[in-house]
C-alpha cells in the first residue's frame, strides 16, 4: 500500500544541524497525524553527515537515506524522487523544513486543486529573511528563465509539493543537474499544462548556504543554456 506523503531532502556536509532538523521534521509530521516517509538524499558530504544519516534511520523505520559520491543538487534531488513511495511528495530544504508549507501545501494536493504547489520566496506576501546579494539573486534567475524559456511564474528552487502519479513523466524528461534541476522540473510541469500553483512562504534559513552563491553561476548559465537548446531549439 503506497504511503501517503514522501518528503525528499538533498543534503551535503550537514553535520550541524541533520539531527535537530530531522527530528523536529519527524516531530511536526506525527503532530499531524500523516503517514509518511522522510528521503535524505545525500550527496557528496565530507564531513559526519552520513554516518549521522545512518544512525538516525537506524533509530526511526520512517527515516530512509542514500549515498551519491559526487555532491551535485540536482541529481541527489532527481533520485530521491524517483525512490520516493508516497502519492504526493514534498521537496524541502534540510535549512528550511517549514511546516506551515505542508499544511498549505498538502491540502490544495489532496482536494485536487493543483498538481504541484511551489513555495515562492518572491510571490506577493512572502517573507525573504536572506541577505541583499541572494535575494536579488533569486531575482536575476526568474528574470533569465522568464526570457530564455517564457517562465511566467516568481520561482523553482525551494519547497514544492506535487502528485508523484502527475509528475513522474515531467521527471523523466529533465536533462540538466545542480541547481537549476529544480527549475527544469517547475518549468517542464507549468509547459505541459499541468496545474502550478505558487503560494507565498515565509523564509528564514537556519544556516549559511552550504555552496558559495557565486560559485554557482558558471553552472548556472551552462544549465539555462542547455534547457534553452533542448526546449526551444529542439522542442523536447
Amino acid at each position: 500500500m503506497a504511503l501517503h506523503l514522501s518528503v525528499v531532502i538533498p543534503v551535503y556536509n550537514e553535520e550541524s544541524i541533520i539531527a535537530q532538523a530531522a527530528e523536529e521534521l519527524r516531530q511536526g509530521l506525527d503532530a499531524r497525524g500523516l503517514d509518511y516517509e522522510i528521503i535524505f538524499a545525500e550527496n557528496g558530504s565530507r564531513d559526519s553527515t552520513p554516518a549521522l544519516l545512518e544512525e538516525l534511520c537506524a533509530k526511526n523505520p520512517r527515516l530512509r537515506w542514500f549515498h551519491s559520491e559526487t555532491p551535485n543538487y540536482g541529481v541527489a534531488l532527481k533520485a530521491g524522487i524517483l525512490k520516493a513511495r508516497g502519492a504526493y511528495v514534498v521537496c524541502d530544504e534540510i535549512d528550511l523544513c517549514d511546516l506551515t508549507f505542508y499544511d498549505a501545501a498538502l491540502p490544495r494536493l489532496e482536494r485536487g486543486e493543483a498538481d504541484m504547489v511551489v513555495g515562492s520566496k518572491a510571490a506577493k506576501g512572502a517573507s525573504d529573511q536572506r541577505p541583499l546579494v541572494r535575494r536579488a539573486a533569486t531575482r536575476v534567475h526568474n528574470k533569465l528563465l522568464r526570457v530564455a524559456l517564457g517562465f511566467q511564474g516568481t520561482d523553482t528552487h525551494g519547497l514544492k509539493a506535487f502528485r508523484r502519479e502527475a509528475l513522474l513523466p515531467v521527471i523523466q524528461k529533465c536533462v540538466v543537474d545542480m541547481d537549476v534541476f529544480a527549475s527544469e522540473f517547475v518549468i517542464r510541469a507549468w509547459r505541459e499544462g499541468l496545474n502550478v500553483m505558487e503560494i507565498p512562504i515565509q523564509l528564514h534559513e537556519k544556516r549559511q548556504p552550504s555552496i558559495h552563491l557565486f560559485r554557482r553561476v558558471p553552472n548556472v548559465l551552462k544549465n539555462v543554456g542547455k534547457l534553452f537548446y533542448v526546449i526551444r531549439v529542439r522542442g523536447t
